[in-house]
This record gives structure tokens, sequence and C-alpha cells, in this order.
């Protein structure tokens, strides 16, 4: 199978990205110490990794505490009660477009034209990164600006869930054998426990109720 380079969180969306990609490509799964509130989604894609037998994710490190603008980077409060109006604080400046960079540098290196990202534009909190125009622009930039591009390489940047609902997420992921319960997709955490509160939760939960599957997340209060 082609190589692909697969962006993983420790998330439930990346977690069905993962598997997505697992069927058609031999991938190489990257993920972020970018200085984030907590590292219980580094200790995720390591557990989701091996529970679909894919390599041990690759790990960069990015200081993006060093510039802040987030209350996932920054000591400014995660907000709660679930999704608002508005581009929420939650959203960490060009984030993706960072990830999606490191992902198109291992893409180049491996030989490899295929990347995958777990974005989505239907259950989402408002990041501007996780819409379509953003992933064709960005796929545009890799064709111009690297060796492989100029050569006549095409690269694709994938995004399986863009269109899908989180009940539509889930129910792909289960049908793949996803396990959700080792994911984590909390803002917040409280040691090992989801706050049950953050945008992340309650998208999450109504996610699973809608999809008519047991919410496996131990929540410090239910979301």
């Amino acid at each position: 199978m082609k190589p692909a380079v697969v962006l993983v969180s420790g998330g439930l969306d990346s977690a069905t990205v993962l598997a997505i990609a697992m069927q058609s490509y031999d991938c190489y799964p990257l993920t972020f110490d970018y200085g984030q509130r907590h590292a219980i989604e580094l200790q995720a894609a390591q557990r989701v990794c091996a529970q679909l037998g894919a390599r041990a994710p690759r790990q960069v490190r990015l200081d993006l505490r060093a510039i802040g603008g987030s209350a996932l980077t920054a000591d400014i409060d995660v907000p709660k009660g679930g999704p608002g109006a508005g581009i929420p604080v939650t959203y960490v400046p060009a984030r993706n477009t960072l990830f999606l960079s490191y992902a198109l540098a291992l893409a180049e290196t491996l030989g490899a034209s295929d990347m995958f990202i777990g974005v989505n534009a239907v259950d989402y909190s408002g990041y501007p990164d996780c819409r379509p125009e953003f992933i064709q622009a960005f796929e545009s930039m890799a064709n111009l600006a690297t060796k492989l591009g100029v050569e006549g390489a095409r690269f694709r940047v994938h995004a399986p869930l863009l269109a899908l609902t989180k009940a539509e997420i889930i129910q792909q992921g289960i049908a793949l054998g996803v396990d959700y319960s080792l994911t984590h997709s909390c803002y917040d955490p409280v040691e090992d426990r989801a706050c049950g509160r953050c945008d992340s939760c309650v998208i999450r939960h109504q996610g699973f109720e809608k999809a008519g599957i047991p919410d496996p997340t131990r929540y410090v209060q239910q979301a």
C-alpha cells in the first residue's frame, strides 16, 4: 500500500481518520506536543495507534505556549456550557496550518503524496482551519512549495470527516473497530476524567447520543 501521513491527536475524530486511512494506506501517524494544557491526549494517541495496529506515532515538539492566544496554550479559562457564537477562545492560532506543514515535510521525506487530517465542518466549534476552503488552499500550497510537487507529484490532503456529523463519525469508527474509550477529547480534564462541560465534551457526548451508542467517556460531570 502507498504510504500516507496521518495526523493523530488522541481524539475521537483523528482515531476515526486513522482507522479509515489504514484501510487503503501504509500509515505513518504524527502527533504533537505543542504546549497544550495537558499530556493526556498524547497518551491517548499512543493507545489508539496500538489498538488499531498502527505504527507508534512520531511525536513532534512545538512551543505554542510561547505564542499563546488560546485557552489551550495560555492562562485563559476554558469556557463551559457548550458551543456559542463566533470563534471560541479554544481556537489555537494557525495550529492546523502548522500541523499540516509538518505532515507535508514528513510526507516528502517518505516519498508520500497523501496526508490525512480529522477536521470536520459540521459538528465543530467554529474553527476557521476546519473548513473545506482551508484544506483546498493548503493542498494547493503543498503542490507549489515542495520538491516533489515541482517534480510532478500531486499532494492530496484527505479530510474524510469533513462533511459528517459527529454521530456519523462515531458510527463509522465503530464499524471499523475503533475503541472510543481509549480516546480523549476534553479541553479541561481533571486528572484522567473529562470535565463534561467544555465545547468538546458537549459535542462528543451529543454525538454518542445521536448515534445511539453508549458514551464510554469517564466524566467528572456528565455532558
